[in-house]
């Protein structure tokens, strides 16, 4: 994860910090008094990766994905996953051409920039599963052929927690490969008064303020954020603990480390600095990690939740003190 790239001038790094408030601030028209989440997204769309939002029916999840899509002027396609859904209605098929004599790729809905995976865990564990290929590689392979996907590309997951009827757990492979899992929460009663008194207005209004070719320029610029060594220590020795933590089963694999390496750049950027700093990985941290790791059974049944064991972990390790020339 060493990052050996120049660093971006301030004058970059002010303006890129703009531009992706610009970006929330635009979201927060429909998506009132949830600035955080709305900030953790984004910041997931610039580190390259992609988001699970988990939360109970009704509280702007599809309405966040829907906002941010019209945000970009790029292509964006939504997948309603419903139990009767086939991978080739994610992937694409190929078609027999009676005309031509050869078969034709018929594109699937993956095939865009911006993808919202509506309730994926409504969807059997076989189609959830054509999303793998798509989030780790960029690209799909219908019948042995393989199509790139355009830069930017991301998946925008929601489900309903697991309690709810007519659902199935997303399989561990593919819970790894979100960037981060958020929860958007009831909004207090001042907001809620807003968001009804708003309607449907907001989200016939929002117009989009960047383009694709921005946010590809903001990635780039957010990959040459600097990251000390010293950083990069406290990342590693904060995922290794959860491999070896008494209340967990399974730790979080060194994609977690990856994953958290990568958001605390574009966390930086977006402070208007061109380097991390050790907070930033303080407050990310349990929005990586936490669905990363499996309580043990004893954990499970003292109440114990993944947050509160993140929290303890991050509480016991000591934070590394930065001088002036870690940010040179």
């Amino acid at each position: 994860m060493p990052n050996n790239q120049e660093k971006l001038s301030s004058q970059t790094v002010a303006e890129s910090a703009a531009q992706i408030d610009r970006i929330i601030d635009n979201i927060e028209t429909v998506i009132i008094g949830k600035r955080s989440a709305v900030e953790l997204v984004v910041l997931s769309m610039l580190s390259g990766g992609h988001v699970l939002i988990e939360d109970v029916p009704g509280v702007g999840k599809t309405s966040l994905v829907s906002a941010l899509a019209k945000s970009i002027d790029c292509d964006f396609s939504r997948i309603q996953f419903t139990p009767d859904v086939m991978p080739s209605d994610v992937t694409g098929f190929s078609i027999f051409n009676q005309k031509t004599r050869e078969f034709e790729f018929r594109p699937g809905a993956v095939i865009s920039n911006i993808i919202l995976a509506d309730e994926i865990n409504r969807a059997s564990a076989k189609t959830q599963s054509s999303l793998l290929e798509a989030m780790e590689e960029r690209q799909v392979t219908v019948d042995a052929q393989t199509y790139e996907l355009a830069d930017p590309f991301m998946v925008l997951a929601t489900e309903n927690p697991l309690e709810s009827f007519g659902t199935y757990p997303l399989p561990e492979a593919q819970i790894d490969r979100f960037l981060i899992k958020i929860s958007i929460g009831y909004p207090s009663f001042d907001q809620e008064v807003r968001v009804v008194d708003l309607g449907n207005k907001g989200k016939a209004a929002i117009k989009p303020v960047v383009t694709g070719a921005d946010i590809v320029k903001l990635k780039m610029y957010a990959g040459n954020i600097h990251v000390s060594s010293m950083i990069t220590n406290y990342i590693v020795q904060i995922v290794t603990s959860t491999r070896n933590h008494a209340e967990i089963q399974i730790g979080s694999s060194p994609r977690g480390s990856i994953a958290l390496y990568n958001l605390s750049r574009a966390y930086a950027l977006s402070k208007g600095r061109n380097y991390v700093i050790p907070d930033d990985i303080k407050y990310l941290a349990p929005y990586v990690l936490t669905h990363r790791i499996s309580l043990t059974h004893e954990a499970k049944l003292n109440g114990r939740a993944a947050g509160q064991i993140i929290d303890s972990i991050l509480s016991n390790i000591v934070v590394p003190i930065m001088d002036a020339n870690e940010h040179a």
